[in-house]
């Protein structure tokens, strides 16, 4: 026995097992002995702290089933299992280190994902019961972390933000006109009698809810375009609405249902078709757009009348360059800050066609380190959630009874650096002395 927390010893055995799992993981392991032996007390007051917060949580009551964890040990299990090339190699591995069959590790799985799920879920209810006591942090907290730290910070990548116009085709009067008898003599069928689910199913283009009738679920007030939105909220249960028009194309609407601040209702979606003319339309219009934009036309008066609503206005917050659709990061070369780009295609996922756009670059950044400024209230959060957590637990160790033995040996230690890919299969595992 290493330690006593509260109710529960901790064997020197949990200690090594703890050890080589992180060790296992990538744990660097200093080789010179103060440091080590003090990795190896760190490691214990963690177990500590752990098995107060578990006894804490069955004091609170909170609890954790199989079934919440399951879906994540399972994954975790294949991922070990897939690191052997037969289930005998694995089974070996298995009983090599201790854990017996692949469902008696599973358990053990199981068991560990549930004593870090219930300390999650116990801080949780802390939080929402005003328990857990907010820690004050100073800039100069912040300051001293971010110096201790900086060097190991990931580097900021490269990022840009820009604000855009998305214009896309329209269908001609002759689609429109089309699509619009197509619905006005759905709207007759079911005047007379038609099914309206099954005439959903057979002639809606909303691929969404096709299959299902319509059927759109309950919705609140704000959700739906506002044309559709209001003929929804307007219509009694089973009252069929004449044709509306949406920037989607056509609809007819049936509520089914109504409660407070919110309906159940199905719609048939009837789409004008687009050609590659609306296409070649749409990038002229995009053409004239980026030319009276570059020749001072103000963005505030060109995106009501232009953009595409269904598309984001603008990158205020730095977005990463590398993570833009190829598209943009072309467009983006050789581009000075305030430069308007020449238009562009993306795609139409919804209609299957192109959209097409413009954009200002507004500005650029190159990788490089994050400033203190940048990350200055992500350390503080941080900072702010480790003193908080480390007050809470002193207070529960200070309330029950913790004892520490003398560490009887220390674990061999390694080269510096973390430790490298084990060359014995079952160095993938945790060891059980």
């Amino acid at each position: 026995m290493i330690a006593v927390a509260g109710e529960r010893p901790i064997l020197w055995s949990e200690v090594l097992e703890e050890y080589n799992t992180r060790r296992a993981q990538g744990m660097p392991i200093p080789p010179d002995t103060v440091e080590h032996r003090k990795l190896v007390e760190r490691i214990i007051d963690e177990l500590i702290d752990a098995e107060m917060l578990v006894q804490k949580a069955a004091v609170e009551k909170v609890e954790v089933a199989d079934g919440d964890v399951l879906p994540d040990v399972e994954t975790q299990l294949k991922k070990i299992r897939d690191q052997f090339k037969s289930d005998q190699e694995f089974r070996t591995a298995l009983a090599g280190a201790g854990f017996g069959t692949p469902e008696e590790y599973r358990k053990t799985l199981i068991e560990a994902a549930k004593r870090q799920a219930v300390q999650r879920k116990l801080i949780d209810k802390m939080k929402g019961d005003g328990k857990l006591v907010r820690a004050v942090v100073s800039e100069a907290d912040v300051f001293e972390m971010y110096e201790r730290n900086r060097t190991t910070l990931p580097k900021r990548p490269a990022q840009v933000t820009f604000r855009q116009i998305v214009i896309s085709p329209s269908p001609s009067a002759a689609a429109k006109a089309r699509a619009k008898a197509k619905i006005d003599s759905l709207l007759i069928e079911i005047q007379r009698g038609g099914n309206f689910e099954l005439i959903a199913k057979r002639e809606s283009m909303d691929p969404s809810n096709k299959e299902t009738g319509g059927d759109l679920g309950w919705n609140r007030r704000g959700i739906m375009v506002p044309e559709f939105d209001r003929m929804m909220f307007a219509l009694p249960p089973g009252v069929i609405s004449p044709v509306i028009e949406t920037n989607f194309g056509f609809h007819i609407i049936r509520v089914d249902k109504v409660q407070p601040s919110e309906v159940k209702a199905r719609h048939i979606l009837i789409i004008p078709t687009l050609d590659s003319t609306d296409e070649r339309r749409a990038r002229a219009l995009a053409d004239s757009v980026a030319t009276v934009w570059r020749a001072g036309a103000r963005y505030d008066s060109l995106s009501p009348r232009f953009h595409d609503p269904d598309e984001v206005k603008a990158f205020n917050d730095p977005f990463p360059r590398a993570e833009l659709p190829g598209a943009y990061i072309e467009a983006l070369k050789n581009l000075k800050v305030n430069d308007i780009s020449s238009p562009f295609a993306i795609e139409n996922q919804r209609r299957g066609t192109r959209k097409f756009v413009v954009f200002q670059l507004l500005s650029t950044a190159e990788e490089g380190m994050y400033s203190v400024g940048e990350v200055r209230e992500r350390i503080r959060d941080q900072l702010i959630q480790e003193r908080s957590m480390r007050r809470f637990i002193d207070n529960l160790r200070a309330e029950s009874f913790v004892m520490r033995n003398p560490i009887p040996s220390l674990p061999q230690a390694a080269e510096p650096g973390p430790a490298a890919a084990p060359a014995d299969p079952a160095a993938v595992l945790p060891k059980k002395p």
